[in-house]
């Protein structure tokens, strides 16, 4: 499991109390306590999505691009997956076990719907909804 959602959601949540200012990297990172360049990473990719607008230059950072009523948990999560939400299996079973030669194919289909109920409960949820948690 990575770490991108909880970091893009730490981002916009923090772009959202902000309330439109301009917010740096630096900033983002030591509330989040990491590398500002990986904020700037992850802000490359918001950005990428319509989540995020960035100002370039001296006084520079990042801002909401839209409002955060708009911005859908269920979008951010698709947004920043690179992987199923259970692992990949990297074994190669063997095919001719009556169970390794399926396992593969059931757990992908396993992973499918577990991933599918992730995106609709979060997809019922935005910034906004999350943000308000912190007020």
């Amino acid at each position: 499991m990575n770490s991108r959602f909880p970091i893009s959601l730490h981002i916009l949540t923090l772009l959202d109390d902000a309330k439109g200012e301009v917010v740096s990297s630096e900033y983002l990172a030591g509330s989040i306590n990491i590398n500002p360049v990986l904020v700037r990473k992850e802000i490359i990719n918001l950005r990428k999505h319509g989540f995020v607008d960035s100002k370039e230059g001296k006084g520079g950072g990042s801002f909401l691009a839209k409002s955060a009523a708009n911005i859908n948990l269920g979008e951010v999560y698709k947004a920043v997956k690179t992987n199923n939400i259970l692992g990949q299996n990297k074994n190669e079973p063997n095919p001719k076990c009556p169970i390794g030669k399926q396992i593969n194919k059931h757990l992908n289909e396993l992973y499918i719907d577990a991933e599918s109920a992730l995106i609709d409960n979060l997809s019922k949820q935005t910034l906004a909804d999350f943000a308000s948690k912190f007020r």
